[in-house]
C-alpha cells in the first residue's frame, strides 16, 4: 500500500495571468508605498506565487510627485549616483529630486531596491512599473483597476 505524498504546485508561464492595476500616490508615504508595489510586482499577493515565474501584475502609479516621507527625511535624504568617470559620483537631495524635472524616479529607486538582487527578472519585474508624476497616463486602454494602498 503506497500514500502519495502532497507536492508542490509551480506556476508556469502560461497559467499567469497579469492584471493591470492603478494607483492613487497622493499623500502616502514613500517607503509604505514602495513595499506594497513591490510585492505586487513580485506576484506575493498572489496564492500560486513562484519565486522564479514572473507572477505580478502591471502597477500604474499616479501623483508621485505628491508623496510623503516622514521625519526629516525630505531635507536630509541624499540620493548618489555615479557617472562613470573617476570622481564622478554626484548627490541630490530629496527635496530637490521630488521637485525636480523627474519626480517620479525618487518612487521607481525605491521599488527597484525593495525588489530581489539584480538578475533578470527582476528586470522583467520592474518593467511593469509605470509611474507618471501627474494624473494624467497613456494607460486607459488596459483598464486598470483603482486599489488603495494601505496607509
Amino acid at each position: 500500500m503506497s500514500t502519495k505524498l502532497s507536492s508542490t504546485f509551480f506556476a508556469k508561464p502560461s497559467y499567469v495571468q497579469n492584471k493591470w492595476l492603478l494607483i492613487d500616490a497622493k499623500d502616502q508615504v514613500l517607503g509604505r508605498l514602495a513595499a506594497q508595489i513591490a510585492k505586487i510586482l513580485r506576484g506575493k499577493h498572489k496564492p500560486y506565487f513562484t519565486p522564479h515565474i514572473n507572477c505580478g501584475d502591471n502597477v500604474v502609479v499616479i501623483n508621485a510627485d505628491k508623496l510623503k516621507l516622514t521625519g526629516k527625511k525630505l531635507q536630509q535624504k541624499i540620493y548618489y549616483r555615479h557617472t562613470g568617470f573617476p570622481g564622478g559620483i554626484k548627490q541630490i537631495k530629496a527635496i530637490d529630486l521630488i521637485s525636480g524635472k523627474y519626480p517620479e524616479r525618487m518612487l521607481q529607486l525605491a521599488v527597484k531596491r525593495m525588489m530581489p538582487k539584480e538578475s533578470p527578472l527582476a528586470r522583467q519585474q520592474l518593467k511593469c512599473l509605470h509611474v507618471y508624476a501627474g494624473e494624467d497616463n497613456p494607460h486607459v486602454a488596459q483598464q486598470p483597476v483603482l486599489i488603495n494602498p494601505v496607509k
